[in-house]
C-alpha cells in the first residue's frame, strides 16, 4: 500500500510551483482586460493633427517637430502599437489625411511641402517640396486624384496628383486658410479663414465664387451638416456660425458656446458635431435646434489642437498641449435625438458627462463625474441635461 501513498505526497517545491502557476492563470485575463476606449498615447512633442484610417483601427498623428506616427489602437489593455514613424518633414506637420482606400497618407507642413507616404511600408513615395510659397495649414482629399491645400497667406491650391501639379491657385483670403470642406458632388470647395470669412470656390469651373461677410474672430473650421443643407463654421470667439447652402453671403443663425474658442469641429451625425476648444473640453453640440448636449471628454487645462472621428464612429480622438492622444467613446451620440422644446435650464452651469471618462464641470471638472447619460437616452432626457451653455445664445441675423 506504500506505492499509492507516495503518489499523493507533494513536496514544498511542487506546492510553491502550483501556487505560481495558479497566480499566472489568474493574472492572464487581467492583462487582456477590455477597456471602454483605447489607452492614452503619450508623445514626446505636441501633436498638431490626427487622422483615422478609413477601414482599420489605425491612427496617424503629426507633431510640431515634423514627425509622423502611425499607431494600431485597441481596447485590449497594453495593445496599442506603434507601426512606424517618419521624420521627412523639416518643420511642424500641420495636417495628415488618409486616401479613401487607406493605402496612402498625405501630409502638409510648415516647410511648404506636400508628402505622400505608403501606409503599409511607412515609406515616402512622393514629395512636392515647394507646393506653396508660404507654410501650408490645411489639407483636403477631394477624391483619389484631387487634393486641396491652403496656406498661411490665404492661397488655395487644388492639385491633380496624377501629375503632381496644381490646376487651381487662387488667393481671395487676407489671412491663413484654417480648414477646407467639399460637398458630396465634389463641385464646391468651402474654406474658413483667419480673416473671418468663408470662401466659396467652384471646383468644376475652376473659379472663385464669393466670400461671406466678415464674422467676429478667426474662422477656424468648416463642416457641412443637415444632409448638405447647412454649413457650420467654428470661430476663435467661441461662436458657431451657420449658413444656408446657396446662401453663403450671410449667416442664417449663430450659436455662442460657453467656451474660449471653437478651434476644431467634427460632424458625428447630420445633426450632432463635436467641438474642441482652448479650455481643453470636447463638447457635443446639436445643430438646429442648437444645444450643447454634453461633455465628450477633456484635456484638463490644456488647449486642444485637433479632434478626429474613427471610421466606425465609435471613438473620437483628441490631441492637446499635454502631449497626449486621448480616445473618447461617442457611440451614444449616434442615437441621440434633441427636440425643439426647451426644458428649464440647470442653475449650476455644469456640462453633462456623456461617458465614464468625461468630467462634468466647466469650472469644476470633477463636479459631474457621477452625472452620466445612458447610451440610448430619450429625447426628454437629452433636454433635461441642457445647461447654461445652450440657453438663448442663438441669435437670428
Amino acid at each position: 500500500m506504500a506505492a499509492p501513498e507516495l503518489k499523493h505526497e507533494i513536496s514544498p517545491e511542487d506546492e510553491m510551483l502550483g501556487v505560481l502557476e495558479k497566480d499566472e492563470e489568474m493574472s492572464t485575463p487581467q492583462t487582456q482586460k477590455i477597456r471602454e476606449t483605447p489607452e492614452d498615447i503619450k508623445q514626446e512633442a505636441i501633436i498638431n493633427t490626427l487622422a483615422f484610417h478609413p477601414k482599420e483601427d489605425i491612427l496617424a498623428a503629426g507633431d510640431v517637430d515634423g514627425d509622423i506616427y502611425l499607431y494600431r489602437y485597441s481596447c485590449k489593455h497594453g495593445e496599442n502599437k506603434e507601426l512606424w514613424s517618419s521624420g521627412h518633414h523639416l518643420k511642424s506637420c500641420r495636417k495628415v489625411a488618409f486616401s479613401n482606400d487607406g493605402e496612402k497618407l498625405f501630409s502638409v507642413s510648415k516647410d511648404k511641402a506636400v508628402h505622400i507616404m505608403d501606409v503599409e511600408a511607412g515609406k515616402l513615395v512622393e514629395r512636392i517640396s515647394k507646393a506653396h510659397s508660404k507654410p501650408i495649414n490645411s489639407l483636403l482629399l477631394v477624391d483619389e486624384n484631387v487634393v486641396a491645400t491652403g496656406d498661411e497667406e490665404g492661397t488655395l491650391k487644388v492639385w491633380d496628383m496624377r501629375r503632381s501639379t496644381s490646376f487651381m491657385s487662387l488667393k481671395h483670403h487676407e489671412d491663413y486658410i484654417s480648414d477646407i470642406a467639399a460637398d458630396s458632388a465634389k463641385r464646391i470647395l468651402l474654406t474658413s479663414s483667419g480673416d473671418g470669412t468663408m470662401g466659396v470656390f467652384n471646383l468644376k469651373r475652376r473659379r472663385f465664387e464669393l466670400l461671406s461677410e466678415i464674422q467676429d474672430g478667426d474662422l477656424t473650421s468648416v463642416s457641412i451638416m443637415k444632409h448638405g443643407r447647412k454649413v457650420v463654421c467654428g470661430s476663435s470667439e467661441g461662436m458657431l456660425y451657420i449658413f444656408n447652402w446657396n446662401g453663403f453671403g450671410a449667416t442664417s443663425d449663430r450659436f455662442a458656446l460657453q467656451a474660449e474658442s471653437v478651434d476644431c469641429i467634427v460632424p458625428i451625425t447630420d445633426n450632432i458635431l463635436c467641438t474642441a476648444s482652448m479650455d481643453g473640453v470636447v463638447r457635443a453640440v446639436n445643430i438646429l435646434p442648437n444645444r450643447v448636449v454634453g461633455s465628450v471628454g477633456q484635456h484638463v487645462g490644456e488647449p486642444i489642437e485637433e479632434i478626429a472621428c474613427s471610421w466606425d464612429k465609435r471613438f473620437l480622438a483628441s490631441c492637446a498641449h499635454d502631449q497626449l492622444i486621448k480616445f473618447w467613446d461617442i457611440s451614444g451620440l449616434l442615437a441621440m435625438k434633441v427636440s425643439d422644446y426647451r426644458q428649464q435650464k440647470k442653475k449650476d452651469g455644469r456640462l453633462k458627462a456623456l461617458s465614464n471618462k468625461a468630467f462634468g464641470g466647466v469650472g469644476d471638472f470633477f463636479s459631474g463625474l457621477l452625472d452620466m447619460n445612458e447610451p440610448n437616452r430619450t429625447t426628454e432626457e437629452a433636454e433635461d441635461n441642457d445647461s447654461d451653455e445652450d440657453d438663448g445664445d442663438s441669435e437670428r441675423k
